[in-house]
């Protein structure tokens, strides 16, 4: 369980690294569905497999090929492994979060970020609340390092105390995912590298400014990050990334009380893309600033 300093340091910065709790095999056996998911991904030439909302569950960088696999994404891996629905939905992953904002917790949704050595997607600064606002901001992006997490493999940065500020999202009316590069300079002169052992996992504030930048390792660097909600905080759109376990209480009980928070934020259109490396418009030859 998270100690009180380790409660105290997310209320204060917005995220706290801690081990996560899961068995050596638990964490071994999400590791081997991965594995196969990248050997399956040697015979597709495109994005493939389909999600409850139509879009495509795997993700593929440009210049994937059989002989050079870039799987970049998995959206939801809950809704096709019983490996990771027990990892998120039981345990102590979700009595860590439910120390957090419980006791009663909602899954939202959930992915695998996976960066293979030489991969060169990176991700561009941004906070998780602009793509999924709720009524209230007691949500906890939980990230599981599923590889050992290095400045060189593309670790993640977070700005701390970044969970107080509000920056938009778009850019000339449109829906950028991603802060203005003009302030890329300033985040990352403030930020922290996350980095940690394969079992570890960084619980962060859904406000909390945050990106990273590509693997120049020759070690993977495999993320599974689960967004969780406190039961009385309201999505207000349909999920970005729409689970069938979306809205299951994984902790504690549902409830008919939505609790509101004084706040004003720009909601996001409901995009089309498969993922939002492609809203971000990512060039793959280009670096993190």
């Amino acid at each position: 369980m998270l100690d009180p300093s380790q409660i105290a340091a997310f209320r204060e910065r917005g995220f706290v690294v801690a081990p996560s709790g899961l068995a050596p095999a638990a964490v071994a056996a999400l590791r081997e569905e991965i594995a196969g998911w990248i050997e399956e991904s040697r015979s597709q030439s495109a994005n493939y497999g389909e999600t409850v909302d139509g879009r495509k569950r795997f993700d593929l960088e440009p210049g994937h090929g059989p002989d050079s696999p870039r799987l970049r994404r998995v959206a939801n891996p809950v809704d096709i492994s019983e490996a990771y629905r027990t990892a998120l939905f039981e345990g102590p992953i979700v009595e860590r979060v439910a120390q957090l904002i419980g006791p009663d917790i909602r899954f939202h949704h959930c992915k695998l970020n996976i960066k293979l050595p030489g991969m060169a997607t990176r991700v561009d600064w941004h906070q998780d609340h602009a793509f999924d606002p709720h009524s209230n901001d007691d949500v906890v992006v939980m990230l599981l390092l599923l590889d050992d997490m290095t400045e060189a493999n593309g670790a993640l940065r977070i700005v701390p105390g970044s969970q107080h500020e509000r920056h938009s999202h778009f850019e000339d009316g449109r829906f950028v995912g991603a802060t203005a590069r003009d302030k890329d300079a300033a985040f990352e002169a403030r930020a922290e590298v996350v980095t940690g052992r394969a079992g570890d996992a960084c619980f962060m504030h859904t406000w909390c400014l945050h990106g990273s930048g590509p693997n120049s390792a020759a070690h993977p660097r495999r993320l599974l990050i689960c967004d969780y909600a406190a039961a009385d905080a309201l999505p207000l759109g349909p999920p970005q990334m729409a689970s069938a376990h979306s809205g299951r209480i994984v902790h504690g009980q549902a409830t008919r009380r939505i609790r509101l928070k004084d706040d004003v934020i720009e909601l996001p259109p409901n995009y089309e893309d498969d993922s939002f490396f492609s809203v971000q418009a990512q060039k793959t030859e280009e670096p993190l600033s």
